[in-house]
């Protein structure tokens, strides 16, 4: 399986029906402390009453309530820290188990009516520092103080809540709570590697307008027209903020697509459907008669493009800007360049982006003379194998649904774990 953060406990370590309950429901109008009020409806917005002054960092359908245990309250306090419930943030503090330690997955029945589900941890940020006496809110992180950390959850259904309302556990069973998560570390890394082809064309001299601002990402590009270069990501898991792309589409006078998994605006429709693929396991070498596949180095700048360009069959402008970014997109840590060569001419071309040992796999292409002939094979194995090598636990991928890429990746053992749809949007859509 992928790797994701996902709980300690065990069946052994789960808590007994009647082991929790509410301590106290936690709101503001932004920011930290969130105080206590004597009740709140929460829903798949989150908490009412309830407002994030860093939205694409918090909130969304998948972050609507953050929980926090006492228990790791009282540890931190032990410590000398001055923190209390509500002031790192967490909407809901429960009382007689580890939250940190439950499986994602795991559903957690409040009171009458709401049920929620553990998604993720909640990363600290330096807006909680107060809480803590040397500053180093990183002492919430699930990563070094596993029993300690904030947990997100989504609502599966809405109810209002009160201090000491029961909590009921009841254990992970449905296995698309952990494939939110993989898709979630995806949608990370295809971010990070747009924003950085995007900005190697601002570096080229394209007039691009980037907006680029916590989890999501949007590009406007009025001169170039198609979505290489005018499109929004992370809007799968923050639909909530898609008016910001729609906005950013509108200002610059360009029609820009929207990757989301839902349609993204009453009466939207897709107008192509992605695959998402993950995997998590080496894959043996791919061959290709005669056909040698091998990274490029950062000066060598020219094969990588041009294949891509002629075997895509760009509009003359949207391939000529591709050309001149490749300098500067040569030159991103993390991002590799790779030719598959006959007699030392390239005739295939893909690159990978490393993103928190993630590898990203995009930009695959073969010259149409050359397909069918496991080209295309070789160079995922290949990008595979490096990452691997550079010490990735996992890779990804995003092809055309049913498409020849989706087969490839399907016969090289990717597991498919969702799509991503593209919706048209902005004033020319």
């Amino acid at each position: 399986m992928i790797a994701v953060t996902v709980a300690g406990a065990n069946a052994a370590t789960m808590p007994r029906m009647s082991d929790g309950r509410l301590l106290q429901v936690n709101v503001s109008p932004g920011g930290v402390p969130k105080l206590p009020v004597g009740s709140a409806r929460v829903t798949s917005a989150g908490v009412e009453g309830d407002r994030q002054a860093a939205d694409t960092v918090h909130g969304g359908p998948h972050r609507a309530v953050a929980l926090l245990g006492i228990e790791a309250i009282e540890r931190l306090r032990a410590e000398g820290h001055p923190i209390g419930p509500g002031t790192t943030g967490e909407n809901l503090t429960t009382s007689g188990f580890d939250v940190s330690c439950l499986a994602v997955g795991t559903r957690l029945a409040i009171g009458d009516e709401l049920i929620l589900e553990v998604s993720h941890a909640a990363s600290p940020c330096r807006t909680i520092r107060d809480s803590f006496t040397d500053g180093r809110f990183g002492r919430l992180s699930i990563n070094v103080h596993p029993e300690d950390s904030r947990m997100y959850a989504r609502v599966i259904r809405p109810g209002v809540v009160r201090p000491d309302d029961p909590i009921r556990i009841e254990a992970a069973t449905d296995a698309s709570a952990v494939d939110y998560q993989v898709a979630d570390r995806l949608d990370q890394a295809e971010r990070e590697s747009s924003v950085a082809f995007w900005e190697s064309a601002i570096a080229a001299g394209i007039d691009v307008k980037l907006l680029d601002d916590g989890e999501i990402a949007v590009a406007a590009t009025p001169e170039l027209p198609g979505p290489i270069f005018n499109a929004g990501l992370g809007f799968a898991h923050l639909p909530n903020l898609v008016d910001r792309a729609q906005a950013h589409f509108a200002r610059h006078g360009v029609r820009g697509w929207i990757l989301a998994d839902d349609p993204p605006w009453e009466g939207a429709r897709s107008d192509v459907t992605l695959a998402r693929y993950a995997l998590d396991e080496p894959i043996h070498a791919v061959s290709a008669d005669d056909v040698s596949v091998r990274e490029l180095t950062r000066r060598e700048v020219g094969p990588w493009a041009d294949v891509i360009v002629a075997a895509s069959e760009m509009p003359r402008a949207v391939g000529e800007a591709w050309r001149r970014l490749e300098q500067h997109l040569a030159l991103v840590p993390h991002h590799h360049r790779f030719v598959a060569e006959i007699d030392g001419v390239a005739v295939g071309a893909g690159s990978l982006h490393l993103h928190h040992h993630l590898g990203w796999l995009r930009a695959g292409s073969v010259l149409p003379a050359h397909r069918g002939h496991g080209i295309q094979r070789a160079l995922i194995a290949h990008r595979v194998a490096h990452a691997h090598r550079l010490g990735a636990d996992a890779i990804g991928a995003s092809t055309v649904e049913g498409g020849a890429s989706a087969a490839n990746v399907e016969r090289l053992g990717f597991r498919r774990i969702g799509t991503r749809r593209s919706y048209a949007a902005g004033p020319k859509a």
